[in-house]
């Protein structure tokens, strides 16, 4: 039997602003620290399963904040490397299917 998990996430920041670059070093901006700390704390309080191991398969649907355009696929990395961090799986090369789909624009954002 497959288990599923639903909940719902902030609106990640982009890849842009969540990754900064000194030299050849790249390292979390503290947009994106702020994004992993918020990721982590849902983990928390809905008591999910952590490091989940296996082949794993993700739905996302991206409700954006506004109506600016976007491209879908950047918005997977901070969220996936959120979810590793906050130790729900081991690492996120373990999905073996990404599904992300367009929602509704809902204020602030949510996937």
């Amino acid at each position: 039997m497959t288990e599923r998990i639903e909940f719902v996430l902030p609106y990640p920041p982009t890849v842009n602003t969540c990754w900064r670059r000194r030299g050849s070093t790249y390292f979390v901006s503290k947009a994106g620290e702020r994004y992993r700390r918020d990721v982590a704390l849902i983990v928390r309080q809905q008591r999910l399963k952590l490091n989940l191991s296996g082949r794993l398969a993700i739905k996302i649907i991206a409700e954006p904040p506004d109506k600016r355009r976007r491209d879908l696929d950047n918005i997977l990395k901070a969220p996936l490397d959120a979810l590793t961090h906050a130790g729900l799986l081991i690492d996120d090369e373990q999905f073996d299917e990404i599904n992300i789909v367009r929602g509704q624009v809902v204020p602030g954002g949510r996937l």
